[in-house]
Formats: structure tokens, sequence, C-alpha cells
């Protein structure tokens, strides 16, 4: 598999488990994220706290999700970043955002380090 499947399939099995439960999703975090995170969301949400992003992850799971124009830009051997426009729902909310993940590699396996939304 190459990074760019790799990468791809991991950003992928992360919208799943924010489409299943909040403990499926806190569970998946849990193993993805990078010792040290950021993540820059809607609204003006900064989290820098490993343990405040998995816990964030942990709401109401998405109803539906589509990504789209998917790419990955490969910044080093060990860093790349995935860049899509997402479209999820969840009740009567919808949501569109251009969005980006930034993932190092460390002991052998992609770990999220940055995550950053733009509401489209």
């Amino acid at each position: 598999m190459t990074t760019t499947e790799e990468l791809l399939e991991l950003e992928r099995a992360a919208w799943k488990a924010l489409s299943t439960d909040g403990e499926t999703a806190a569970a998946f975090y849990e193993e993805v994220l990078a010792p040290s995170v950021l993540m820059l969301l809607p609204g003006g949400l900064v989290i820098e706290d490993r343990e405040a992003a998995i816990e964030s992850m942990s709401g109401e799971p998405w109803s539906s999700f589509e990504l789209d124009d998917e790419r990955v830009v490969s910044l080093t051997d060990q860093s790349a970043v995935v860049a899509y426009r997402a479209s999820a729902a969840r009740g009567d909310l919808s949501y569109s955002a251009l969005i980006s993940s930034t993932y190092v590699r460390g002991a052998g396996k992609w770990r999220l380090a940055l995550h950053q939304q733009t509401p489209t």
C-alpha cells in the first residue's frame, strides 16, 4: 500500500469512527493521535491537549458523511498532509468544510499531529 492510500484510508477510518458512537471515536483517536497535537476547529476552538482532543471526539456521531477532492501532499518521508472537502450531517445539522490533517510517522505508524477545519 502506498503512503497516499494508507493515509486516505486512515482519514476515512476516522470519519467512520466519528459516525459510529462516541466510544468508538475516542478509542480510534486514542490510537491515532500523536503525543503532541493541535486541533483548529470551527468557532475558534483550539485544542492543544491530547486528552482533551480525545474527549472532544466522543460526542454525538455523524449520521452521514462524504469526502471529496482528497489529496495527499508528502512533506518528508515521515510526514504528510491529507486535504479534502467534507460534507456531513447530524440530525438537522449539515456541515461542510475544507479539512487538512497532518500526519507524522513514528514507531512505524502514522500519527495525527495537526488537524484543521475551515467551514464552507
